[in-house]
């Protein structure tokens, strides 16, 4: 049988089900499939499986979609939804039906666990009714594959994982057909990967014992092989699968808390995948540089410290007009209103103040609000200031007051200027500057500071804490 060749042109498909939000790792998934075919000018095709009629929602199929968009994840063909396939499907069973290579299966449920001790124990299907006599009147059935009996163990080469081998022994004549006549997901799989011209097939670990079933149907029914490759699963810090103790699961969650789509997808990315030892790639790095040779066989483990120092490193490197309309359009459309009386200019300075100090896009507009708002003054405040630092901080409003440029040169060279005129280390006047414009300890240098809130502002504020201060 042909197999395809890792050379020719790559199209490979990103085939979620719509029984729920998309998780982290059918996101990584798909960024895996897409970064692959961004990388060999190849087409990356998205197919929603929502054959499994009971869990699958219209909810989800839509989240999947506009998930992959704010992700960038495009297909580069329509979309396939395979529910309008099944007819299709349907006429590869009734191939194999004709062809002796399936078989309708009469078992009940019932007889099943009586016979085998019921599928919790995982026995094999016995083959009873592959030579079984059609009972008569309408008694339901399933279609069974029907394993050739010469296939012995089965080994197949994975691009990641190397030769792997699956005993026959360890394999039943499984179901491709449920007894309402509705398709089983590796009949379907195949079918339809084999019609789209699939020719990589790559997803989790998990899907091994799949895979090796879709070969022997692929054979059965004289289709190419795609190339499989087996991408290691994500784990929490427990070693266990990922959870929502270990993490917010669903991509959604990131996007609403302030994580830029280009770093989830930079962190997910590396997740099982390396490059030398960079971590921070722009998503045209990790198009250049994704082969799946990259790609470990060892599982990943989730680290959310390192996901907040990724996103903090992308907010960083993108410019405060870009921050300002994702942040309206992802995060909080009244961001500007909240922030009536700055400026646009204004804004867009205490976005580049403030970027380099964040993790999320949520803390930054947070961070901003505070800014916006004067400080709460409160008596924690009164330890910083002994009754000499509050005559300086007069003198030095009247010297600010003065002063006909209100530039960050023109506030360094004079502030400065004042302290070493005092004889005064620069913190000792620095820190109650800092306080008396932000409340806190902590912030961006003084000089922008002043110069972001302007001239008016900032001496009110210097103002305001020296009457607290004397009271």
């Amino acid at each position: 049988m042909k197999r395809k060749s890792a050379h020719e042109h790559v199209r490979v498909r990103f085939a979620p089900s719509p029984t729920g939000f998309m998780h982290i790792g059918n996101a990584r998934t798909g960024i895996f499939n897409w970064l692959l075919a961004s990388h060999h000018d190849g087409a990356f095709l998205v197919r929603i499986e929502d054959t499994d009629k009971e869990r699958s929602a219209k909810e989800y199929a839509d989240s999947i979609v506009e998930t992959l968009s704010w992700l960038g994840l495009k297909s580069d063909e329509p979309l396939v939804y395979q529910s309008t396939l099944v007819e299709r499907h349907k006429a590869y069973i009734e191939k194999l039906l004709a062809e002796g290579k399936a078989y309708k299966c009469y078992c009940s449920q019932e007889e099943l666990e009586q016979r085998l001790g019921g599928a919790e124990y995982g026995l094999l299907y016995d083959e009873k009714c592959r030579i079984c006599t059609v009972p008569s009147g309408d008694k339901p059935y399933v279609v069974r594959f029907k394993l050739p009996d010469d296939s012995g163990d089965i080994t197949f080469h994975d691009l990641i994982l190397g030769n792997i081998t699956v005993p026959r022994d360890q394999l039943d004549d499984f179901i491709i057909a449920r007894s309402d006549g509705t398709p089983v997901y590796n009949l379907v799989v195949v079918v339809d990967d084999a019609t789209m011209n699939i020719s990589h097939v790559i997803r989790g670990q998990d899907h091994i014992t799949n895979t090796v079933k879709q070969i022997l149907l692929y054979q059965a029914l004289n289709l190419p092989l795609p190339l499989f490759a087996h991408i290691p699963l994500i784990l929490g810090s427990s070693g266990q699968r990922l959870s929502k103790r270990d993490a917010a699961t669903a991509i959604w969650d990131y996007r609403a808390k302030g994580y830029l789509p280009e770093a989830l997808l930079n962190y997910l990315a590396r997740l099982g995948w390396s490059h030398g030892d960079q971590e921070i790639f722009t998503i045209d790095e990790l198009i250049r540089s994704f082969t799946l040779d990259g790609v470990g066989k060892s599982n990943a483990v989730f680290d959310s410290e390192k996901l907040n120092w990724v996103n903090g490193e992308h907010i960083k490197m993108r410019d405060a007009s870009s921050l300002l309309t994702y942040i309206l359009e992802n995060i909080d459309p009244l961001f500007v209103k909240e922030l009536s009386s700055w400026s646009e200019e204004q804004i867009l300075g205490a976005l580049d103040l403030y970027k380099a100090r964040v993790s999320t896009l949520v803390e930054l507009c947070e961070e901003i609000k505070k800014l916006y708002k004067k400080p709460e003054c409160n008596k924690d405040f009164q330890q910083y200031f002994a009754s000499e630092s509050k005559e300086l901080l007069k003198n030095l409003i009247t010297m600010l007051f003065s002063l006909d440029r209100w530039d960050r040169d023109t506030l360094s060279s004079n502030i400065k200027g004042f302290a070493k005129e005092r004889n005064i280390k620069f913190p000792d006047i620095a820190q109650p500057i800092r306080i008396a414009l932000t409340g806190s300890t902590k912030s961006p240098g003084v000089f922008a500071l002043l110069f972001l809130l302007g001239k008016k502002e900032s001496l009110n504020r210097i103002e305001a804490l020296i009457d607290f201060c004397n009271r």
